[in-house]
Formats: C-alpha cells, sequence, structure tokens
C-alpha cells in the first residue's frame, strides 16, 4: 500500500520576507492549510487522489490572495480570462479549460471536460456554454473583483507591461514577472495519482493569450509513475513541457523523482524560464523545488503533518 500523500502550490516569483507583513503571511498560509485540510479530508479516509486534488484546487480558487478562481488577475480589458486542468494518471484521462469567464471553480469544469464529454481541452465561449449546460457555479463580475488585484492592473497599464500577480498590495516590486498558479497533486493509498492547476493568467494579457496551465503536459500532468503541477513563465513551461518532462526523466532515464524534478528545473533554468514544480510518484514520495526566490507551498502525509512553506530557505 503507498502512502497516502498531498502537496500543492499557490504560485512562485518574488516572494521576499522584506515585502511581506506578517499579518499578509499568516493570511497566505490559512489559504494553503486550508485548501490542504479539503484535500487531506478525502485522502485520509481512503478517498481517490483525483477527488483530493480537486477539492485542493477548488479551495485554493475560492482564496482570493491567489492567482485563479476569485482571486484571478484582470486582463487588460478589466476582465477575469480563467485556464484549469485536471488529470487522473490511473486511467490516463485529462479534463482542461481556457479563457472561460464568471466560472466558480474552473477546476471543476476542467474535470467534467474530462468524465463528460469525449474532448479534452474546450476554451472560450465554448467552454462556457458547456459549463451553462452542466450547471456549474456561475459567479457575476463583483465576486472575482478584489481591489489589490485592480490595483495591479492599473499599475501595470500604466507601466505598459505584464505584472506579477504576488506583490504585496499597495506595494511596488522592483521587478514585473508574469507567475502565478495554483496546483495540487496527490498518491492515495492504492498508489493512484492525479494532477490539478489552475490560473487566472497574466495581469493586462492581451489578444487572448492562454499559458502552460490547461495545456496537458506543459503545466500540469499525470501517469503511472508520477503527477505534476507547476507555476511559473508559462511560455518556458511549454517550450519545455516541463510538467511531462518530470515523467519522461522517470521513465526512460530511470531517476528518482526528486533528481527528475531537480534536472526539469535547471532545464527551465536553461530555456530563461522562472517557476517551480511540485511532484508525487507512487509510492507517497514527494518533490517541491523552483528557482524562483520563493513558492507558495505545502504538503502533508500519512507518516508527515502538515507543513506549509513561501520563502526558498524554509521547508522541503
Amino acid at each position: 500500500m503507498a502512502r497516502p500523500t498531498l502537496a500543492i502550490h499557490g504560485g512562485a516569483g518574488t516572494i521576499l520576507r522584506s515585502q511581506m507583513t506578517p499579518a499578509l503571511e499568516r493570511e497566505y498560509r490559512n489559504g494553503l492549510e486550508a485548501a490542504l485540510a479539503a484535500g487531506w479530508a478525502i485522502l485520509e479516509h481512503g478517498g481517490k487522489s483525483i477527488d483530493a486534488v480537486e477539492a485542493s484546487v477548488a479551495s485554493l480558487e475560492d482564496y482570493p490572495l491567489f492567482n485563479a478562481g476569485r482571486g484571478a488577475v484582470f486582463t487588460h480589458d478589466g476582465k477575469q480570462e480563467m485556464d484549469a486542468s485536471i488529470m487522473d494518471g490511473r486511467k490516463l484521462r485529462a479534463g482542461a479549460v481556457a479563457a472561460v469567464t464568471n466560472i466558480k471553480h474552473p477546476i471543476k469544469l476542467a474535470r467534467l471536460v474530462m468524465e463528460r464529454t469525449d474532448h479534452i481541452f474546450l476554451a472560450g465561449e465554448g467552454a462556457n456554454e458547456f459549463a451553462r449546460q452542466m450547471h456549474v457555479e456561475i459567479e457575476s463580475d463583483e465576486y472575482f473583483f478584489t481591489e489589490h488585484r485592480w490595483r495591479q492592473l492599473r499599475e501595470a497599464i500604466a507601466r505598459g507591461d505584464v505584472k506579477l500577480d504576488h506583490s504585496v498590495p499597495g506595494r511596488q516590486l522592483a521587478v514585473s514577472k508574469p507567475i502565478g498558479t495554483v496546483g495540487a497533486v496527490a498518491c492515495d493509498r492504492h498508489g493512484h495519482l492525479a494532477a490539478a492547476t489552475s490560473t487566472g493568467g497574466m495581469t493586462n494579457k492581451k489578444y487572448g493569450r492562454v499559458g502552460d496551465t490547461p495545456l496537458i503536459g506543459a503545466g500540469n500532468y499525470a501517469d503511472d509513475i508520477c503527477a505534476v503541477s507547476g507555476t511559473g513563465h508559462g511560455e518556458f513551461f511549454m517550450l519545455g513541457l516541463s510538467a511531462f518532462d518530470v515523467s519522461a526523466r522517470m521513465r526512460y532515464a530511470g531517476l528518482p523523482l526528486a533528481d527528475a524534478v531537480r534536472e526539469t528545473i535547471e532545464r527551465l533554468t536553461t530555456i530563461g524560464g522562472e517557476g517551480g514544480l511540485i511532484a508525487v510518484n507512487s509510492k507517497g514520495e514527494f518533490a517541491m523545488l523552483f528557482n524562483s526566490e520563493g513558492m507558495y507551498r505545502g504538503y502533508i502525509t500519512s507518516d508527515e503533518p502538515m507543513v506549509t512553506a513561501i520563502y526558498s530557505d524554509e521547508g522541503k
């Protein structure tokens, strides 16, 4: 029997203690803890990994500090366009949505694509129409409005760039980087694996841009060897097929999980990308690595208590 394990992330980027108030740090950790609790409530009672990652990501989508669901950043036109994907490693099945609007939980819609259609990826108005047919929860524009996201958009427009979604509200970071996603990976007691990832994309994004999150193998992947979720500059995760790359290094080169994740991050760095990966294998071993200053992250296993971490010098 495998060791049940759940790992999550809430985005990576320029995350420094000097730019974080104690109160805001506590809020972020509360969000991570709530997401871990939601998924672990399923795993600890013998539930499936696919249900656990969906529950954890849905919890992160509810939390306005993370760039997904309610906390999704604004596009140049002042709207939210959200992407998500989910993958069941045991069945090698996946579902994804891109550029959806007003969907409370994009990750739940992605799962419905996987289970209720013959497709893997739906986008734009087609995905929204499918959501209406499935009677998923729809929210008004007001539900998705957060003051710090609106301020980020106005600053980004003034600067003429895309903006890091993890800047501290009320402060201007010296570096603007388009990094921010939420995700979860899990191994259940049967050794079955699953991964889920969701994002609001880039602040001030234009032209219908879609990143790596809904692209199977780029920002999200699961099979019988490992489950992987990524966060970072999506264009580079697409170029490196970073999520699948971890599995490929394990399957074809025989690398253990930690080495495969480390080599994938090294490859991401080589091609100019920044971000992080969380991954778990069928034994319940996990890895959480990144090449940025920090990554909101956490984990819990059947023999290790809940742990959350933010900065590069703490946690695993």
